[in-house]
C-alpha cells in the first residue's frame, strides 16, 4: 500500500548541511582591508604651521604628508621655539603637552625649529630640546623621533649655528635622527616679501627636501 515514508529530523538536517557545504559562493570575494596610513604628528614654527598667504595645510610638514600618505597633526605657533613662548605664550614642550600628549601615540615625532631662539644661550636651548625630548621619549617609548634644526631661508647668521648645534646635540643624545637644513639653497621665488618665510613654492622645495632627507636617512613611519 502507497503511503508517505517518515523522515526523521536529523536526516533533514544531514542532508541541509550538505547541500549547503556543496553549493557555489555566490557572494561577491571580500575586499582586502586597506592598508591604516601612518600618524606622523609635528611640532614647529611659523614655517610649520604656515604664514602669511600660505595656510597650514599648504607648509612644507602638510605637502610633504601627502607625498609619503601620513595623516598629520600640525602643533606649536608662530613666533614659537624651544625656549621663546613667543605671543601665544607657549614653548615646544608646551605645545606637546597642551596639543599632542594626550592623543594616541603616533609613529613618528617630528620637532621642527630654533628659528626664535635667537639671543638665548645656546646651553638654555640645548637644555630645553632635552627635556622636550625626554619627554617625549619616556611618554611615548615606541615612536620614532625625528629633529630639524633651524629653517633659514637665506644667509643664517652666525647664532643660528650655535642654536642648531645644542638642537642637535639634544636629538643625538636621545637617540633621534637630526636633519639639519642650514646651507641648503633653495632657489628664487622661495621666499617672501618678509624676507623670512617661505612662499608656497618654498614650502613646495622645502617639503621635497624633507621628503629625499627622511628616506636617505632610513626615515620610516611604519613598523
Amino acid at each position: 500500500m502507497g503511503g508517505t515514508v517518515p523522515v526523521s529530523e536529523a536526516a533533514v538536517r544531514s542532508a541541509t548541511s550538505a547541500t549547503s557545504a556543496t553549493a557555489p559562493s555566490t557572494g561577491a570575494p571580500k575586499a582586502a582591508a586597506a592598508p591604516v596610513a601612518p600618524v606622523v604628528m609635528i611640532i614647529g614654527d611659523s614655517f610649520t604651521v604656515g604664514s602669511g598667504p600660505v595656510a597650514r595645510w599648504q607648509s612644507y610638514a602638510a605637502q610633504a604628508a601627502r607625498e609619503l600618505d601620513w595623516q598629520l597633526i600640525t602643533a606649536g605657533a608662530g613666533g614659537t621655539g624651544f625656549v621663546n613662548p613667543g605671543r601665544v605664550g607657549r614653548t615646544f614642550e608646551d605645545s606637546f603637552v597642551d596639543e599632542l600628549a594626550w592623543r594616541p601615540a603616533p609613529d613618528l615625532l617630528i620637532v621642527s625649529g630654533g628659528h626664535n631662539d635667537r639671543d638665548t644661550p645656546a646651553a638654555e636651548v640645548y637644555g630645553a630640546a632635552a627635556r622636550l625630548l625626554d619627554t617625549a621619549r619616556q611618554h611615548w617609548p615606541a615612536t620614532r623621533i625625528l629633529v630639524i634644526g633651524p629653517l633659514w631661508m637665506g644667509a643664517a647668521p652666525p647664532w643660528v649655528r650655535d642654536v642648531r648645534d645644542a638642537v642637535a646635540y639634544a636629538a643625538g643624545e636621545s637617540g633621534a635622527v637630526f636633519l639639519d637644513p642650514l646651507g641648503q639653497d633653495w632657489g628664487p621665488g622661495a621666499t617672501l616679501p618678509d624676507g623670512v618665510h617661505p612662499t608656497l613654492e618654498g614650502h613646495g622645495r622645502i617639503g621635497r627636501w624633507l621628503v629625499t632627507a627622511l628616506r636617505e636617512n632610513g626615515v620610516r613611519t611604519a613598523p
